[in-house]
């Protein structure tokens, strides 16, 4: 029997990241559905909390996934508000944030959670290090990839077609999802 999740977002381009890397053997089902997401330090009480409660009053399985920009030189910020902050000021705002900022490493991390009905979430971590560019370059990815070189590299994943497959911290958290739904 083929394994399925019920993945809650409205980012199509998490949705496509995930089959990447889970399908054929797990089938991702797709719900696009708003929810609150409370405020919190990390991307793992994000995810968690939400996970729990919609799978509370879904009455379903579901997997959440919350991901964040840890920029050093901004005390970590934007971080658990990279989505609202990418969306209010966009990448030519945190560029001018950093504006003569010499520290531009940053961290990227991705939290992936599981919940059954009236169970506690399981979250499942990753991250990766990078550094922040200077100018927004590429046209691929999503989100902070035009700005988001990651660590051995001289490319921002925006310039980086294949960025969908090789996204370290979302593959590594979901790889550990899919080892989790393999062994249960």
């Amino acid at each position: 029997m083929k394994l399925k999740i019920n993945f809650v977002t409205h980012n199509i381009n998490k949705v496509k990241e995930l089959k990447k890397i889970l399908e054929p053997g797990v089938f991702v089902s797709h719900i696009n559905i708003e929810y609150p997401e409370i405020k919190a330090d990390t991307s793992e009480e994000v995810a968690l909390n939400s996970a729990e409660s919609i799978s509370k009053n879904l009455n379903k399985t579901i997997v959440v996934e919350d991901s964040g920009l840890f920029i050093k030189g901004l005390n970590g910020f934007p971080g658990t508000c990279s989505a609202y902050v990418h969306k209010r000021i966009g990448l030519e705002g945190i560029l001018k944030l950093m504006d003569g900022m010499k520290n531009r490493e940053c961290v990227y991390k991705s939290a992936v959670a599981f919940c059954h009905p009236n169970q506690k979430p399981m979250v499942f971590s990753g991250e990766e290090n990078g550094r922040i560019s200077e100018i927004i370059k590429g046209k691929f990815g999503f989100g902070h990839d035009p700005i988001f070189i990651p660590e051995g590299s001289s490319k921002t994943y925006g310039e980086m077609e294949e960025c969908i497959e090789i996204k370290k911290f979302r593959r590594m958290a979901v790889i550990k999802l899919k080892e989790y739904l393999y062994t249960k």
